[in-house]
């Protein structure tokens, strides 16, 4: 399993990640909702993943970047440049918002998709669903991300992304493959087998997720592909872990029962499908 020294997703994922969920944080469900039960922690209040050691080898699983020069390498330039130019739209607006992985904002982003509020409050056993494989997915990208060191397009370019608070230490933590991605597309796959019926649009938010990064300019297009295929292999592996199907079950029966009185989510629907409207041209 990947050390947690390297900065900006694992602090992401380690630092930031303190649940309304856990023992001593402020919120709490609903009166007709029990929490779930505490769970291992990486630190007070931070809920580790399922996995623990058990995660996929990015190294092992994906092939290297495009080198420099490549015509591998000029395509994510491309979709590069047609990403920027989305800069001042609804769609980079979104795609700033995607950016945030607090997860109390980061799982709303599913919401609209699912088709009912995703919060500690509305949904304490779904959110944690998602808060633990946030952290499998996330720091399944890192034996990859830390050998290749991959340059991010805003650094290659000398620009700027939507999110320029974080940008010193995005310098420091490679490009390769996407961990923004990664944890999008498992949540997608995620949530896909908890309500199937609802497969198109979460695959589809998963899918724009991923490509919100190529707005923001923070990955070339070969970071959110491979990103997508180790949250694939974490999801995977999830299947075997008794403890993530009982908790997937768990929070099949919160959603249902959510259906069943019509809870709506708290987000505009609407304006989140028509920025998602906006697509990247020559994006795989």
């Amino acid at each position: 399993m990947p050390a947690y020294s390297a900065p900006r997703l694992r602090l992401a994922i380690v630092a930031s990640l303190c649940s309304a969920l856990m023992a001593g944080c402020a919120s709490a469900p609903s009166p007709d909702r029990a929490a779930p039960t505490p769970v291992p922690e990486l630190r007070p209040g931070v809920p580790a993943g399922y996995l623990g050691k058990d995660l996929p080898d990015s190294l092992v699983l994906l092939p290297p970047p495009p080198a420099e020069g490549s015509a591998a390498f000029r395509q994510d330039q491309a979709i590069s440049r047609a990403a920027r130019k989305l800069r001042g739209t609804a769609r980079y607006a979104l795609a700033t918002s995607d950016a945030d992985l607090h997860p109390a904002h980061a799982a709303g982003a599913f919401a609209c998709a699912l088709g009912v509020p995703i919060s500690p409050q509305d949904s304490p056993r779904l959110y944690l669903l998602l808060q633990r494989t946030m952290v499998d997915a996330g720091l399944a990208t890192y034996s990859a991300k830390n050998h290749y060191q991959r340059v991010r397009p805003f650094v290659h370019y000398r620009e700027s992304t939507c999110a320029p608070a974080d940008e010193a230490a995005l310098r420091k933590d490679g490009s390769y493959p996407s961990g923004h991605t990664a944890i999008g597309w498992a949540w997608a796959l995620v949530l896909t087998q908890l309500q199937p019926a609802r497969a198109n649009p979460l695959l589809a938010r998963g899918r724009s997720f991923g490509e919100s990064r190529l707005v923001c300019n923070a990955h070339w297009q070969s970071d959110v592909l491979e990103g997508r295929a180790v949250a694939a292999g974490a999801v995977a592996r999830l299947q075997a872990d008794a403890t993530f199907r009982a908790d997937l079950a768990a929070a099949r029966g919160e959603v249902e029962a959510l259906q069943a009185r019509a809870a709506q989510p708290a987000g505009d629907c609407a304006a989140e499908a028509a920025a998602l409207a906006i697509r990247i041209p020559g994006v795989l």
